[in-house]
């Protein structure tokens, strides 16, 4: 590890490169040494945080004469930097921990990360499919909000480009107060990662809540598939566009509708159970689809694989 603590990474860098040495995909010594046609590419922790760019959060395994196994960034062109030492701990097709001698170079992971204080969201969410989202939030002055809340916590759930425009029409109707709430809507003032939220599922107060005034929604959890539920609509997080604690920025497929503007759909039953509900909103807004699928579900690996190099680095 001397190799790369002499270079004196901020620590919010660290966690780049750190997390590029968790694999999401399980690979035990046997698989490691069987791999098809002697190469194979698999993504890591760094890749699902957004932070990488293209491939760049993806590492290289090959397997070399005399039975070695290397590894080695995807953006390092083409150098194997590591090769595998041992197996310290498998169990099968859930985690392996395994050592390998030397740390993984990446440039991408490696470059200077700004502090979450100097994270522009709006920014962020713009390069990443919800450019839309984040200009209704500075119109809006929502942005303030959010951006006052990042240091001490905040998940955002953003709707993509297409969904919003679709939104449009209705969101041009609401008073401006109303858009302010139902942008803070889509802010919970804590970090939550995907693993948080899939194992802390239940009601969650939202940037929007203000005394009386819950603006809650329900996060549930179905076969790995997260959704939120208003009551109103059920949303998907259906990908991740930063995850860098302490900021959760995630993508869902339908903007969020809170029960304090939008009357509940009530639970269907009887023989009309599968017609479409006739409600509408409180405020005279139709309650037609706002989203499309947007991308597709996406799920984390089952398996996971930490490449340790046996200094403690999950200390930090």
């Amino acid at each position: 590890m001397s190799s790369l603590l002499s270079r004196h990474f901020s620590l919010y860098t660290l966690k780049n490169v750190l997390s590029l040495h968790v694999l999401v995909d399980y690979f035990g010594s046997k698989k490691l040494h069987r791999i098809s046609k002697g190469s194979t590419l698999t993504s890591t922790m760094f890749q699902a945080t957004g932070s990488a760019s293209g491939t760049s959060g993806y590492v290289n395994i090959t397997n070399l004469k005399g039975g070695k196994v290397a590894f080695g960034a995807e953006d390092n062109e083409g150098k194997l930097d590591a090769t595998f030492v041992k197996s310290i701990k498998e169990i099968p097709y859930n985690i392996s921990i395994i050592q390998i001698s030397h740390p993984l170079d990446s440039t991408e992971a490696e470059a200077p990360t700004a502090a979450p204080s100097q994270l522009n969201l709006t920014d962020i969410m713009s390069k990443q499919g919800c450019k839309a989202f984040a200009g209704l939030l500075q119109a809006s002055g929502a942005d303030e909000t959010f951006n006052q809340n990042i240091d001490a916590g905040l998940t955002v759930f953003c709707p993509t480009d297409k969904v919003v425009s679709d939104f449009m029409p209705k969101y041009r109707n609401l008073t401006a107060p109303k858009k302010k709430s139902l942008l803070l809507y889509h802010g919970i003032p804590v970090y939550m990662n995907m693993q948080m939220l899939k194992t802390n599922t239940g009601t969650m107060n939202t940037l929007a809540t203000d005394g009386a005034n819950k603006f809650d929604f329900t996060v549930d959890n179905n076969q790995e598939v997260v959704s939120l539920d208003t009551t109103v609509v059920t949303a998907k997080i259906t990908g991740i566009v930063k995850d860098q604690e302490p900021l959760m920025v995630l993508k869902i497929n339908k903007v969020l509708l809170p029960k304090e503007m939008y009357k509940p759909v009530e639970p269907a039953s009887g023989p009309s159970a599968d017609a479409p509900s006739d409600s509408a909103p409180a405020d005279d807004q139709t309650l037609d689809h706002n989203g499309v699928e947007g991308l597709g579900d996406r799920r984390m690996g089952m398996g996971m694989v930490v490449l340790s190099l046996c200094i403690g680095m999950l200390l930090i």
